[in-house]
């Protein structure tokens, strides 16, 4: 796994986390959790598309 994927990888499961916690909140709060939802999605497709790259070289 290259440093890049690594720190991906630690990303993606900061914000899995940090979505966990609003949800688990009283009142979460939609904005802040579409805006995570968001990031998770992007960093996930970075990832992919450096698991992809990868496998191509």
């Amino acid at each position: 796994m290259s440093s890049a994927t690594y720190r991906l990888t630690l990303i993606h499961r900061s914000l899995d986390d940090a979505i966990s916690k609003e949800m688990r909140r009283r009142r979460p709060d939609s904005f802040k959790l579409l805006r995570l939802k968001k990031l998770r999605l992007a960093v996930k497709d970075r990832l992919a598309a450096l698991m992809r790259r990868s496998r191509a070289s």
